[in-house]
């Protein structure tokens, strides 16, 4: 499998929890899918800004166990 860029993964992993959404209808799910739709704004960014900054602080956090740096 190819390596993602961080974009590529954050869409990947959006796309994880619409299934999981879809076969449980956990509120919570529903709310954070909500918080994280790139849909709403045209930017490619989520509705909730801050989110953007929490996906690359966790690959930052990811990377740096691998010894290594995300590409952007």
């Amino acid at each position: 499998m190819q390596n993602l860029d961080a974009m590529l993964a954050y869409k990947a992993m959006f796309r994880f929890l619409e299934k999981y959404y879809a076969l449980t209808n956990v509120d919570e799910i529903g709310v954070l899918l909500g918080s994280m739709s790139m849909e709403i704004f045209q930017d490619e960014k989520p509705a909730d800004p801050a989110m953007w900054d929490d996906w690359i602080d966790a690959i930052r956090e990811v990377m740096a166990e691998r010894g290594s740096q995300p590409d952007q």
